[in-house]
């Protein structure tokens, strides 16, 4: 299968690198330094036991055309630069190519094919000007839940933290031949993998966690461990994961978990930092939308209040602006 890599950061780089040893035909699509390091000395990955990779790609270029039509396009950057490539997806989709979509919170296609009162509905959140929704075949679409945590350590170099599940789903819900076909390639590359009729449903687990520990990690620099075992930011995580069942529950989520079972699995990764508390270490731009602006905008129109996650949003999205603003991110250093 020819699999097409658009950003191989932490969760791109991991399934990149992984696909390519089990023999998939991959191309990388990057920039930098760190497309440079994948084109000299391949992909590396660092399992979680310490066993190192190099996986050899076929390709490794920042330009989309030169990879040509691809049979996968696994969406890797984030969901704040999405529209940065949206317009040229084109030049790699066939008519029988898959999109699969990996990135954290809730996706901008969430309402194509929801069959509910809202569907069809776009969000104003992730996709304002409507780039991602007029350059990207929704059809082509099929949604996947990521729960791997990973981190890109040096320009090249992927370690993979803990977790290897990638559960996915047509948005209609169907159990189609590219579904299933998708579901063989990811297991045949050692991840775990299920095909689900009810993708949003997990969609909405994942972001139960997103929502909260990250916000509150990137304001605190705590890691999730630390978040979970503070009684105060504990109880602000639940605040916030009950304010989003209330909004998830009116839009026909059924939750297979309590937010105690969320919270506890949490804790058990230990001292990982999540993706947006590494994004202000480094002064990256901040996935507020697709993690909590999403969430508010649903509770909006669903007449949902969330004040908890609310004010979080605030104050995260002023952090954000400050990065922005200055240049600069934000790490914690030992006191002189």
């Amino acid at each position: 299968m020819r699999v097409c890599i658009v950003g191989a950061g932490a969760i791109g780089g991991l399934m990149g690198a992984k696909l390519a040893l089990s023999g998939e035909e991959v191309t990388v699509i990057d920039q930098g330094a760190h497309l440079e390091a994948i084109k000299e000395n391949g992909l590396k990955l660092i399992w979680e036991d310490g066993t190192e990779y190099v996986a050899e790609v076929a390709k490794a270029t920042d330009n989309l055309e030169e990879a040509g039509e691809q049979d996968l396009i696994i969406l890797g950057l984030k969901a704040h630069y999405l529209d940065q490539v949206a317009k040229e997806i084109s030049l790699i989709t066939g008519p029988e190519t898959m999109i699969v979509t990996v990135q954290n919170g809730i996706p901008w296609w969430y309402f194509h094919k929801h069959g509910g009162e809202f569907d069809g509905h776009p969000l104003d959140s992730l996709d304002p000007d409507r780039i991602l929704t007029k350059n990207i075949d929704a059809d082509k679409i099929i949604g996947c839940v990521v729960y791997p945590a990973a981190a890109v350590i040096e320009p090249g170099v992927i370690r993979h933290v803990e977790g290897d599940r990638f559960p996915i789903g047509e948005l209609d819900g169907s159990e189609s031949a590219r579904v299933q076909k998708l579901k063989d390639t990811l297991e045949n590359a050692g991840f775990r993998s299920r095909v689900l009729d009810d993708i949003r449903s997990e969609i909405w687990l994942k972001a139960w966690g997103n929502l909260s520990f990250n916000p509150i990690s990137a304001l605190t620099h705590a890691t999730l461990v630390d978040i979970c075992q503070f009684a105060e930011t504990r109880k602000l995580a639940e605040t916030m994961m009950t304010e989003a069942q209330a909004i998830a529950e009116k839009l026909g989520i059924t939750f297979r978990h309590t937010i105690e079972k969320r919270i506890a699995g949490a804790e058990g990764v230990g001292a990982h930092k999540t993706s947006m508390l590494q994004d202000v270490e480094s002064g990256r731009s901040l996935e507020t939308e697709a993690l909590i602006g999403a969430i508010l905008e649903l509770g909006n129109l669903t007449e949902t209040p969330a004040p908890a996650i609310e004010a979080v949003y605030a104050c995260v999205k002023l952090l954000n602006k400050v990065m922005v603003l200055e240049g600069a991110g934000v790490r914690v250093s030992a006191a002189a």
